[in-house]
């Protein structure tokens, strides 16, 4: 039956290309961005070769604010000052953290990061609009310096509604890595057309749209090529490689169970860092209102408000019960009837609550890299990694590796008062595995903290 189910789903996925192959992308020059402050276009955005061999990459942030990146991890936001030096906060913080940049001529110039010297890297950027799954689909190629062949990685999205041409610096750092990028706005969101949707299926249609125009705006520059997909693009890019092969997938943070049963494992993770991991009546209960939760979602938000209205009061004053979260339960726990009802089927329109996704990577011949977080309280991977090793014994070319401090998009942080998790930057050796992986190198064994595990068992 599961093999069944996955011929059908690749065969409407291939039905859907067919239909959509008649149209090509148009390219036209790339817009740089949005200025920085005082700086007219363009703004200082780009990446940048400092003085001691390594890169900077200046990206946009909030409004006034840019945010500097190191491949090590580290990271800022930058507020200008009158005298037109940035200084930088911690992270995602708001302490300080005794960085400064200053741009000349607005980053043309180059810059100075400390005492480091930087020059903007020439990136070759092509902006363009192609045709995805019946919508037109906004997207940029970044290409290191040259005329040689180099990797090509697709950027495959997660759940989020922001822009990615915006707000990816991958586009960016795996450039100035001689990495070849193609990032897109999903539909929906940014200067794409379309809808917003969650439906993996439509989302890998289009994301094999996005590699064909890769290769047709990359030409004689195109060598391995495959995706990156962080979160949701964990389901979304090894579907996209079985409708159409690639040469690699790289998953981070993403999961192979069900979106349902991510908000489990989210759940019981919630106890277990809350104290409560060997109370056996917290944990029945915590998984009842999972169930309960569960029931609106399949339902489409139809059916089950008076289980959950009845489990909602009998658990309310349990000591446990104010640290259930999971991975959507928190919203539905939070809002009444009436709000759920009328807001909950926007927020995940099209999400497939019961999608397995082993079915098709039994069958997956695709070397991947997945990449977990050791605190993912928003998809712990626990469960990903036994199923994992599972493939790995049975012949699957599949290699993990686990950043045990860091959380969801693979942030390391500090925990504020309050409890809530403030990122302070990203984990050493992240972004350079997956650059390894990507130009096909030979992995080492670890990378940061973390060790690669490229067989069962580690």
């Amino acid at each position: 039956m599961a093999m069944m189910i996955e011929t059908d789903y690749l065969a409407a996925a291939r039905k859907i290309l067919l239909a959509a192959s008649m149209f090509a992308g148009t390219a036209y020059a790339a817009d740089t961005g949005t200025a920085g402050a005082r700086c007219a276009e363009p703004a200082p955005i780009g990446a940048y070769r400092l003085d001691d061999g390594s890169t900077l990459d200046i990206g946009p942030a909030a409004a006034g604010q840019l945010r500097w990146r190191r491949d090590d991890g580290r990271s800022g936001a930058l507020t200008a000052g009158a005298d037109g030096i940035w200084t930088s906060t911690l992270g995602w913080t708001t302490r300080p953290d005794g960085h400064r940049v200053r741009f000349a001529d607005c980053g043309r110039g180059g810059l100075r990061f400390d005492r480091l010297h930087g020059q903007r890297i020439a990136l070759v950027q092509t902006d363009t609009r192609f045709q995805g799954s019946g919508v037109e689909l906004a997207g940029r190629l970044t290409l290191p310096p040259g005329d040689g062949p180099v990797p090509l990685v697709i950027l495959v999205h997660g759940a989020e509604r922001e822009s990615a041409l915006r707000s990816y610096s991958l586009q960016r750092q795996f450039a100035a890595a001689g990495i070849g990028v193609f990032a897109y706005d999903k539909r929906g969101t940014g200067a794409s057309g379309g809808r917003y949707t969650q439906d993996y299926l439509t989302l890998a249609t289009d994301a094999v749209h996005a590699l064909r125009e890769a290769k047709r705006l990359a030409g004689a520059r195109v060598g391995r090529i495959g995706y990156q997909g962080g979160s949701q693009g964990g389901w979304v890019a090894p579907l996209a490689a079985r409708i159409a092969p690639v040469d690699f997938v790289v998953v981070s943070f993403g999961l192979a169970v069900s979106p349902l049963e991510e908000d489990r494992e989210a759940i019981a993770f919630d106890l277990e860092r809350a104290g409560f991991g060997g109370h056996s009546e917290a944990m029945r209960g915590a998984m009842q209102i999972a169930d309960a939760t569960a029931r609106l979602i399949d339902s489409g938000f139809s059916e089950g408000y008076e289980r959950l209205a009845l489990l909602k009061a009998q658990y309310a004053k349990e000591a446990w019960y104010p640290s259930v979260r999971g991975n959507f339960s928190w919203y539905l726990l939070g809002n009444d009837e009436a709000i759920i009802r009328r807001d909950a089927p926007q927020l995940v329109p099209g999400i497939p609550a019961n999608y397995d996704p082993m079915p098709l990577l039994r069958n997956l011949d695709t070397p991947q890299l997945w990449l977990f977080g050791g605190q993912d309280r928003d998809a712990p991977p626990r469960e990903t990694l036994r199923r994992l090793g599972e493939l790995q014994r049975a012949g699957r070319p599949i290699a993990t590796a686990l950043f045990a401090d860091a959380d969801h998009g693979m942030y390391e942080f500090e925990t504020a008062a309050d409890g809530e998790r403030l990122s302070t930057r990203q984990p050493d050796g992240y972004f350079r595995l997956m650059a390894d992986f990507i130009r096909g190198e030979r992995l080492q064994p670890r990378y940061g903290q973390a060790s690669l595990c490229a067989r069962s068992p580690c």
